[in-house]
């Protein structure tokens, strides 16, 4: 079992976004350090979040769900999460589970920051999807 290592960065000013560096894998055993970090978050009131996945290497069912479920109570607040940088294993399963319905992937952070700054909900840059 690999250890889940997390580390935020907050950019932005007037609507801050969330960024999240997530190294590891997510199972079972550690997916509620990344469920607690997401709900602390989103308790700041930050609900614009970019998961940077690169240096994942493995996503459980267990880590799967707890994007889906947070993404309810982000978006209930006009906020929404953005996947980046996943490797082609990883972003295998993601579109094998048709997730890119719900939750939308981009090659790299920057890109998925650039997508909030260019979104059109004042009060933080939703996709439109609820």
């Amino acid at each position: 079992m690999e250890k889940l290592i997390i580390s935020e960065e907050r950019t932005g000013s007037a609507l801050p976004v969330s960024v999240l560096t997530l190294r590891g894998t997510i199972e079972t055993t550690n997916a509620s350090g990344l469920e607690d970090t997401l709900e602390r978050i989103v308790d700041e009131k930050c609900y614009r979040i970019v998961v940077d996945l690169a240096g994942v290497t493995y996503i459980s069912s267990a880590g799967w769900g707890i994007f889906i479920s947070e993404i309810k109570r982000i978006r209930r607040n006009g906020g929404d999460i953005k996947l980046a940088a996943m490797i082609p294993e990883v972003r295998e399963v993601f579109d094998l589970l048709e997730f890119g319905n719900i939750l939308k992937p981009f090659e790299r952070s920057a890109d998925a920051i650039k997508d909030f700054e260019f979104a059109g909900d004042a009060r933080g840059g939703s996709s439109g999807r609820r």
